[in-house]
């Protein structure tokens, strides 16, 4: 009996020859070799050779009663790219926040010239990897305190000691807290937290451009950004499973659509009745405003995979009912609103492994199975047999031959 258990989609193996280098993908590495010079004919351009080398992905074993299985072996793995098995090379297990390196790769070929010491594997290493990114630019500041109330009890029931973690904002929090083990650097972050986003009369009473409104699509740029850079970083920490605490209220690019176009109708004195903004001139730059969010989305998300992150995204807001009474919103734009905001952060989630915890109050069963995710899993490493650099997205498969147990 075997039994299938994780499919994604891999990033492109991209070759791009910029400046007399190549674009190399995450979990690999990719020595660019040129002919020399002096073999090289006359008005002949130089040739770029790119190897993809170990590919790694994490993988969570668990048996009929939902409990992590730790002892699994190297041959009870069956790895298949586009199909086709590959010979697995590495495997990293992670148990109870420890890693244990249980088949250590093959050293790469030593290069012409260059001698290197044997590298030392690991034993064991004991804590994980938490990046907590508070995108306080789509926290109404009437969040703030369950926001801080939530990072409580993060540091009280999910990062423990010995787990290694950092803390970066999008806005006027101000928080850029490179990766420790310092508990005291997050009770510290916690009284500075401080949501700036929009309120809802502020994107509707707006000047809005072609695209929409502009200090809208500033601040999501901004977030997506940030993120994106992040997680470029966290390409460098090789063979852990990194888990992304996202805070955030989720994004729309194209809210209160009707209600904006009908505020900016009366204040030019037009008359506000029988308006569309999917037909109205004013507003047709924003036909493909949720074109544009996915597009964001998937650049993200393929970067959190590139870097073996998973997105956990954290709505403080909780269980959102009807605007509140203050807020002078229709109650069918105000829903759509939530839905895509929500929506954003499941995509996010759910494109990288993780969980989106929305539209609820009770955050600690979330924190709980956040915690037993990021604490038991293995890492598996195989060197690629697939020769062709045009195929951009491999399609890698995982299987255990052990009765009984669900990888």
């Amino acid at each position: 009996m075997r039994n299938t258990a994780k499919c994604l989609m891999l990033p492109a193996f991209t070759l791009a020859s910029i400046a007399g280098g190549a674009a190399a993908p995450q979990n690999a590495q990719q020595p660019a070799t040129q002919q020399p010079a002096g073999q090289q004919q006359a008005g002949q351009q130089p040739t770029f050779r790119v190897q993809v080398d170990l590919v790694t992905t994490d993988v969570i074993a668990r048996d009929g009663q939902g409990q992590f299985v730790s002892d699994l072996k190297t041959d009870e793995f069956e790895v298949y790219e586009d199909g086709v098995k590959q010979d697995i090379v590495s495997l990293v297990l992670t148990h109870g926040g420890r890693v244990f390196n249980v088949q250590s790769p093959p050293p790469a070929p030593v290069q012409e010239g260059i001698i290197l010491p044997a590298a030392r594997p690991t034993n064991d290493a004991a804590g994980r990897v938490f990046l907590i990114f508070i995108d306080d630019l789509h926290l109404d500041f009437r969040m703030t305190p369950r926001t801080r109330d939530l990072m409580t009890r993060m540091l009280r029931n999910l990062i423990h000691d010995g787990d290694m973690f950092g803390i970066v904002s999008t806005g006027t929090s101000s928080i850029s807290e490179q990766l420790t083990y310092d508990r005291q650097v997050l009770e510290s972050s916690i009284k500075r937290v401080a949501g700036s986003g929009l309120r809802p009369e502020d994107i509707i009473k707006t000047a809005q451009s072609s695209q929409g409104h502009p200090e809208l699509r500033y601040r999501a740029h901004v977030a997506f950004s940030t993120a994106y850079q992040l997680m470029r970083n966290l390409e460098s920490l090789r063979n852990r499973r990194k888990a992304v605490l996202y805070i955030s209220s989720g994004y729309d690019f194209n809210p209160f659509a009707t209600s904006r176009l009908k505020y900016q109708s009366e204040m030019f004195g037009d008359s506000a009745e029988n308006i569309d903004p999917f037909t109205d001139q004013r507003f047709q730059g924003q036909q493909f405003a949720e074109a544009d969010l996915v597009r964001e989305l998937a650049e993200l998300t393929r970067a959190a995979n590139r870097a073996n992150a998973t997105f956990y995204t954290i709505d403080p807001r909780g269980l959102v009912a009807g605007p509140d009474l203050d807020q002078q919103v229709e109650t069918a734009e105000w829903q759509e609103h939530i839905r895509e905001t929500q929506d954003s952060l499941r995509v996010l989630a759910e494109q990288t492994g993780g969980i989106a915890v929305v539209n609820q109050n009770d955050f600690e069963p979330a924190l709980k199975r956040i915690d037993n995710e990021t604490s038991d899993y293995y890492v598996l490493g195989y060197y690629s047999n697939n020769p062709d650099p045009l195929k951009r997205t491999r399609r890698i498969e995982v299987k255990t031959s052990r009765n009984g147990v669900q990888v």
